[in-house]
């Protein structure tokens, strides 16, 4: 098997350069609705035991397919 590889050498000018990796100390984010930000869900006991419970029967589907019980 052939393998030609070129290198990519990209060119860009020094003010463009500086533009890229000047660092911007502020976040704007349009997409987050404040209201909603003083109900946050705790994830509780009752819901890992909720998981593990569900899990149990899959799990028992699997080993019960995998050795043909």
């Amino acid at each position: 098997m052939n393998s030609n590889v070129k290198t990519s050498i990209v060119q860009i000018e020094a003010e463009e350069l500086k533009q890229l990796v000047t660092e911007v100390k502020e976040t704007v984010a349009t997409d987050v609705d404040v209201k909603d930000q003083g109900q946050t869900q705790n994830f509780g006991v009752a819901d890992l035991w909720k998981i593990q419970r569900q899990m149990k029967p899959a799990l028992r589907l699997k080993l019960t397919n995998r050795w043909g019980m």
